[in-house]
Formats: structure tokens, sequence, C-alpha cells
């Protein structure tokens, strides 16, 4: 059981601990921004942050490598995982080196157009025990691109609302409520997160295979968390979530 300041103390550890750096390594991608993007690592078995890219937009980018960074410090304070901290990799979904990581975050799904060999190597990563963390995308027309292209990896999946009951969110953290409102002007306008799943075999007693944040962006959280940018609490919560997701992709 965590204590509880040290659940209410998380944003302010980051903000001492990482303020100077952030400010330091963010990078930069697409037409806004250029990207300085690191050289993956080679497994070793000690966890790595595992970004994946897709082609013709950016967006799969955002946040790195200060999202992955915050994260991966905090997960080693007040977890006992000991993961990599200042690398982490990007692998395109038919990069026979994924494999080899449990793990997989992809950001704003809604521009995600994967060819034929990239969704045949998501399918084979997921059929394989993968777990997918799906992030950074909100409104219909988003969501339509994102169902377009996760029916091709799995044509028979279900898509099922998830619950506060659901175990991952009581994986490590204790969550009580999925309402998280989207960083920014959104969210002060009212748009809420929705949590989906994607499970083994469509049954709810197996695990999940995929984890879907719908209209919530819980890596825009974690990154600007060492700049206060957001609200305290709901940075926090967004930490809870993350968290929770990465040791249940860990234990399933």
């Amino acid at each position: 059981m965590i204590p509880r300041r040290l659940i209410l103390g998380l944003t302010a550890a980051i903000v001492l601990a990482l303020a100077v750096p952030v400010a330091a390594q963010r990078g930069f991608f697409g037409g806004r921004q250029r990207m300085f993007l690191r050289e993956n690592v080679p497994y070793d078995g000690r966890f790595t942050f595992v970004r994946t890219r897709y082609a013709s937009y950016g967006g799969w980018a955002a946040d790195y490598p200060t999202m992955e960074n915050n994260l991966m410090t905090i997960l080693q304070e007040i977890t006992s995982l000991r993961p990599h901290l200042t690398e982490s990799n990007v692998h395109d979904f038919d990069d026979p080196e994924l494999f080899k990581f449990p793990i997989a975050y992809l950001s704003e799904p809604g521009y995600w157009f994967p060819n034929d060999s990239e969704v045949e190597g998501l399918r084979l990563y997921l059929q394989k025990g993968g777990f997918l963390i799906v992030d950074d995308f909100h409104f219909p027309n988003e969501w339509a691109v994102f169902e377009q292209a996760i029916r091709r990896v799995l044509p028979t999946a279900t898509i099922a609302p998830l619950t506060i009951e659901h175990p991952i969110f009581d994986t490590f953290f204790h969550i009580d409520t999925l309402k998280v409102p989207y960083p920014g002007r959104l969210g002060e306008q009212g748009l809420m997160g929705e949590f989906f799943g994607i499970h083994q075999d469509n049954d709810p007693a197996k695990p999940l295979q995929v984890i879907i944040n719908y209209n919530i962006d819980l890596g825009d959280y974690v990154e600007w968390s060492g700049e206060n940018l957001y609200n305290k609490n709901s940075t926090n919560e967004a930490y809870k979530f993350v968290i929770n997701y990465v040791l249940y992709g860990m234990s399933r």
C-alpha cells in the first residue's frame, strides 16, 4: 500500500527533481518543431519504455522524450522496477526488435494509417503477449481513424468500455474515479477521459491486450509535470493511470 502522502506528493517530487533537466531535454518534431531521436538501447532485461512510430505524421512522437523520462524516474522512485531512466526506444510495428519488449505506447492514433506489414507486426505482437497502451486522441473523427486501423489488426475484437472495477485500475494505485479532464482548455470546457479495452479472446475474464485512453492525453500530463503546467490533482491522477498500465502489462 502506497502512503497517501507519497501519492499526493508525486507531482511535487517531479517538480523538484526534474524542472531543470526537463526544459533541456524536450525534443522537437513535425512541422512546428524538429525532433531529436535518441538511439535505441538493446534489450538487457531491464524495463525499457517503447514508443511506436508510424509514417506521414509526427504525432507518434508527442511528448517525447520528456514524458518517458519523467515516468521512468517516478517508477524507479516508488516501485521495485529498475527501468532505463534516460534511454527509451522507438520501434515500427513491423520491427522484429519490438517483440523483445512487453509494453508498447502509441500516441495520437487519430492519425495512424498502418500499412499491411505494420498491421501484421502488431497482430503478432499482441498474439505473443505484447500489451499496447493507446493514448492522446479525441473527438469522433479521430476515433474513426483509430478504430479502422485497430480492426485491421484485430478484425473480430470487441472494444469494450472499462469501468472503475477493472483490475487495471487497482494494479498498484487504487484509482477512485475515471473522471479525469483532458489537459488544458478542452478539459476546462468539460472534455473528460474515457477508457476502453480489448481483452484476449474478447473475454473480460482474460487479460487486456490493449488499453485505450480516449478524450484524454495522459502523456501530456506526464510530460509537463516538471513544469507545473496543469492542475496538480489531475497530473497526479494521470501518473496513477500510466503507472498502473505499466505494472499491469508487466504482470499479466
